[in-house]
Parts: C-alpha cells; sequence; structure tokens
C-alpha cells in the first residue's frame, strides 16, 4: 500500500513538485508537467511523451538529453489533460515539430489527439506514436487495439536519439513506428496496488495465484495460474514473445543477423524486488542464448511501474542496424542514461508556460451573465452528487476496469465549479463559462470521461452563446451537440456500455418534451428519468469500448460506471432547474 501522502487528491502535484525539486539538473515544471532543463538543438523534433502519473520512471523518469524534451504527467493513473499535453508541447518545441508518444489507452488516445489537433490549427507539424506492445491485450490482428507498457522506453529512446540527431519528422515517426512494430511485453501480477488514502487495492489477485496478462492499472489479462518457480515464470514469458517474432515491414532491408540481435527488458512494477529480477533474468539469457538470440544491452529494472503492484513483464526489442545504433546513442535523463552527454543549462527567460497567460473574458449580456450564474447552480449541484456517490462509482467502475471513475469525477467537477466560479465573478456569459468549466474538468480529470465531459460542457456552451438568454430550445441544441461531439470523437454508439447509453436517450426524451413545447424544467425532469432508467439497463450489456473490453463478461450484471454518474448528474441538474423555476413563479 502507498503509506506516506497527505491529502491524496494533492498526490500527484506534490510528487511532480517533489521531482522536480529533486531533479532540477534535468528538468524544469511547466503547467501540465516537465521538460528539458537543458537546451536543445534548435529546429529539430521534439518529443513530448505522457500518461497517468503513478507509473515512475514513467515518464518523467525520460525527460533529458538524448531521450524525451517533455513529459505530460496526468493524475494518478489517468492521461493527462489536452491542456496539459498542448502546454508541455509548447514549452518543447524547437521549431522542427513535436513527436507525440503515449501508450494506447482510450483516454490518453483522446486527449493527445486533441492537443495534436491544436497544435496543427497553430501551425505546428504535430505526429503522434500510440505503443502497442502489450501481446495479452489484443491478438495479432488487432495489433492497433493493443496497449503500451514498459515497450514505451525501447519507442521513446529511438525516436528521441532520430530527433537529436537532426532526422526530419517524417523520418522520425518512420523510427518510431518501426521500433513499435518490432517491440513485445508481456506481463504478469501476484498482487494489486493501492492508491495513496485507498484502505483497499484497486484490484487483488487470488493468494498463491498469478494473474497472466494483467495491465499496468488493473486491466484483465488473460487467465491465472499457480504462481510458479522463477525459472518456470521465465519461460513462460520467453515462450510466449517467441511465438510473435515481428514480421519485417515493406521496404525493411532483410538480414537474417539484424534480427538475431534483441534488447531484453525485465521490468519490475513496483513491489519485486531486483534481487528476484535478477534470479529470474538469469533463465531468460539462457533461453535467449538457446532460441539462438544475442541479448543486447540487457535492461533489468523498474522502467514502468504500478505504484505497489507486485508484478513483472519482460520486453524483447528486435533490432535493426539503425535502431540498434539509436539505442545506443548517448542520453541523459533522470531515470535513464547512457554514454556521455554535454548540454548547457536553460535560463529562466528561454521558455514559457503556456498556462500563465490567462484567458481573457469575452463581452456578455446581462441575460446571458444571469445565465452563467444558473450555470454555476447546476455545476455545483453535480459536484455534490459526484461527491456523495465517488465511492460507490469507484466500486462500481472496479468490477472490470480500474476502479477510479469516483476519484476522476471528483477531481473533474470540482475543477469545474472553481473555474466557472471564477469566471461569473469576471462578468462572464454562459458559454464562456461553460466553456472554461469545460477546459478545467478535462484538464484536471483526465482519463476518458474528463476529455468526454469537457466536449458535453464545451458544446453546450457553444449552444448557449453570450448574448441572449439560455432557453429551453438552446440547451436542448447544445445536449444534442455534446452527443454528436462525444461519439464522434470517442466512436462510442449505443449499446457500447458508455455513458452515450445515457446521453443518447436523454438527448431525445428532453428534445421530444422542448418540441412539445414543455417548460425546461418539465422536459429536463421527464429526460432525467429516462436517463435513470437507461443507466440501470446498462447492466445487461457488455462492453465493447475501454479497459474493460478485454474480459467484457465481468461486468454482466453491473451498470457502467460513467452511465450512472451522467444520470446522477443529470438529476440533481432537475433539482436546480425546479428551484429556479419555483423562485420565478413566486416572484
Amino acid at each position: 500500500m502507498t503509506r506516506l501522502f497527505n491529502d491524496p487528491a494533492a498526490f500527484a502535484d506534490e510528487m511532480i513538485e517533489g521531482f522536480v525539486a529533486s531533479h532540477s539538473r534535468w528538468v524544469s515544471r511547466v503547467s501540465g508537467g516537465v521538460v528539458r532543463n537543458t537546451q536543445s538543438t534548435p529546429s529539430t523534433v521534439a518529443l513530448v511523451i505522457g500518461g497517468g502519473s503513478g507509473h515512475y520512471p514513467a515518464f518523467a523518469g525520460l525527460v533529458g538529453q538524448g531521450l524525451a524534451h517533455g513529459a505530460a504527467m496526468g493524475n494518478l493513473f489517468a492521461s493527462p489533460s489536452a491542456q496539459q499535453i498542448y502546454n508541455v508541447a509548447k514549452a518543447a518545441n524547437n521549431g522542427g515539430g513535436v513527436l507525440l508518444g503515449y501508450g494506447n489507452y482510450a483516454g490518453d488516445v483522446l486527449h493527445f489527439n486533441q492537443a495534436q489537433a491544436r497544435l496543427r490549427a497553430e501551425g505546428i507539424d504535430c505526429r503522434s506514436i500510440a505503443v502497442t506492445d502489450d501481446v495479452s491485450s489484443a491478438p495479432p490482428a488487432e495489433h492497433a487495439k493493443r496497449r503500451g507498457i514498459a515497450g514505451d522506453l525501447t519507442v521513446f529512446k529511438v525516436a528521441a536519439a532520430a530527433a537529436e540527431a537532426g532526422y526530419s519528422m517524417d523520418r522520425t515517426i518512420e523510427i518510431a513506428e518501426r521500433a513499435n512494430h518490432r517491440t513485445r511485453s508481456f506481463g504478469v501480477a501476484f498482487t494489486g496496488c493501492t492508491l495513496p488514502g485507498a484502505d483497499h487495492p484497486l484490484f487483488s489477485v487470488p493468494e498463491g495465484r498469478m494473474a497472466v496478462g494483467m495491465g499496468i492499472h488493473g486491466e484483465p489479462g488473460i487467465g491465472e495460474t499457480d504462481i510458479p518457480t522463477a525459472d518456470e515464470l521465465a519461460e513462460l514469458l520467453v515462450a510466449k514473445l517467441l511465438t510473435e517474432i515481428p514480421e519485417r515491414l515493406p521496404g525493411e532491408a532483410a538480414g537474417a543477423a539484424a534480427r538475431s540481435r534483441v534488447v531484453p527488458i525485465l521490468n519490475g512494477l513496483g513491489s519485486v524486488k531486483y534481487e528476484e529480477l535478477f534470479v529470474v533474468y538469469r533463465r531468460v539469457a539462457q533461453l535467449l542464448a538457446e532460441a539462438g538470440l544475442e541479448a543486447v544491452d540487457p535492461q533489468v529494472g523498474e522502467l514502468v511501474t504500478s505504484f505497489d503492484m507486485a508484478g513483472t513483464s519482460l520486453t524483447l526489442f528486435w533490432l535493426d542496424e539503425e535502431l540498434e545504433t539509436l539505442w545506443h546513442a548517448p542520453a541523459d535523463a533522470p531515470a535513464f542514461r547512457r554514454g556521455a552527454v554535454t548540454a548547457d543549462a536553460l535560463e529562466p527567460a528561454d521558455f514559457t508556460d503556456p498556462a500563465e497567460i490567462e484567458a481573457s473574458i469575452p463581452d456578455a449580456s446581462d441575460e446571458s451573465r444571469a445565465g452563467a450564474i444558473r450555470v454555476l447552480a447546476a455545476l455545483g449541484a453535480a459536484k455534490n452528487v459526484v461527491d456523495a456517490n465517488a465511492e460507490e462509482l469507484g466500486r462500481i467502475d472496479a468490477v472490470a476496469g480500474d476502479g477510479d471513475h469516483g476519484i476522476g469525477m471528483e477531481r473533474g467537477v470540482r475543477a469545474a465549479v472553481d473555474a466557472a466560479a471564477a469566471a461569473v465573478a469576471r462578468g462572464a456569459g454562459a458559454a464562456t463559462t461553460l466553456h472554461l468549466a469545460g477546459d478545467a474538468w478535462a484538464d484536471k480529470a483526465g482519463g476518458t470521461s474528463g476529455a468526454l465531459w469537457g466536449m458535453a460542457l464545451r458544446a453546450v456552451g457553444d449552444a448557449l452563446g453570450n448574448t441572449n438568454a439560455p432557453d429551453a430550445g438552446a440547451v436542448a441544441a447544445g445536449v444534442a451537440g455534446a452527443a454528436a461531439a462525444i461519439m464522434d470523437f470517442g466512436k462510442a454508439t449505443p449499446g457500447d456500455k458508455t455513458l452515450v447509453d445515457v446521453l443518447v436517450p436523454f438527448r431525445d426524451a428532453l428534445a421530444g418534451g422542448v418540441d412539445a413545447g414543455q417548460s425546461l424544467a418539465d422536459s429536463w425532469g421527464a429526460a432525467a428519468t429516462v436517463a435513470q432508467q437507461a443507466a440501470e439497463d446498462t447492466a445487461q450489456l457488455l462492453p465493447l469500448m475501454g479497459r474493460a473490453r478485454p474480459h467484457a463478461e465481468k461486468s454482466l450484471g453491473t451498470p457502467d460506471a460513467g452511465a450512472v454518474s451522467m444520470a446522477l448528474i443529470v438529476r440533481a441538474i432537475h433539482n436546480t432547474l425546479v428551484e429556479e423555476k419555483s423562485v420565478k413563479e413566486n416572484a
């Protein structure tokens, strides 16, 4: 368990503060993460990596000369927001474009793609590489659906070396994709992990058993076995990976010699001692040699952890001549060093944190400012209901996910309320208040739900505007816009067991009531009842999206946490609409 913390909600921020204080030779802090504290070659590609906190030395430990230029750091086990990624990328940009690197998790994909679109809109050449090395998370035919684990290191290292050597963006992304194609990982776990302040782990493994293929957030693997000996574990790991020797890419040079050289990485997930890892690697080395493979620069230690999870993974990175040269290139980061690197420190004036530039508040009518006050009341009601149900939302989410939905929703809605209150105090209209609240929700919550709720609030704000008083038609149009944005970006449809299974029937019921001439309060109330039933009905669905998908049957009989939280929120908002209606009728 995690024993040393202050306020659990502040753990990630305080961890980053301490990391920067202890590694200031390498990194400086910007809003959203860290960037190099050393000078980079102008007009070269900048590699910005990132993901949730709780996996050190991924991701901040890999920022330094010869490795990443910056790392966007989300909350515990939650992807960084698009705003965080954007801030880090802007600070790290050398003028040669930005390559974003991340694990292939739904929240990361959403947020990094949003940041990429924003950077491109500003004229910055931005590309992405999603690492997909975990062989247990999808079959070979669905390689693009696999998640990224310890193979992050190989992809990030060679891509960074290519950028450092002055490769163009096209050549750098080709290197990253080739490295990803040639990297395979397979892991096991003996226990779960416990987040700061929690009195029980996010997930558990039966005593005396080993989860095979479990993900670094507790995502289900492919089964369980009795705990093996160290040699038996090595045999399991190597045998599995040798069934997936990468196929040669189109246009890739042939050569059996190059394909017999691999970088093995035996990674500890947090609680397995280094001595144990060495015992396992002893047999791994023997097995690789017996298979005719030459181990190049083996790595044994903690490269991607999961708090105090007891587990390990083996990665094999299949080299060619160019990849091997880039792997051996010098690097100097807090958690990974190779060769000799010389770099001058940056002066404080050499970069600006984009988050320090305060956004202006557009003009708004008195009617819209009054609407902004109603928006703040609605968000306050959402906060109260999420706070009251956060533990239960986490419990539901843990059935087939990682159990952090309640925590993420709390972080997001609290940030949204604070941002909305600040906007109202500055005279913002309804649209601006919702836009800032949505950005804050996405920024602080991270994860998939953070991105989706941020989109939803922005869409409603777009419909309300800053000129007219919000009315039932505009609100219904905003909800319709939110549903369209979420389904377009997240690709979920009704029946996938997500919040869309609540949002779509809520949208339709609300629009039906408004079109029939009912008041907003009456239309919303009827639609909230529909939403509640829709959330309950998700218990009978199998998840087709997100982290619960690999072992969907585990969630059968339990409603989707995102669907439940949405139903709770729309009901809570209805209460504020009823109160507003009552005030007007009694005025």
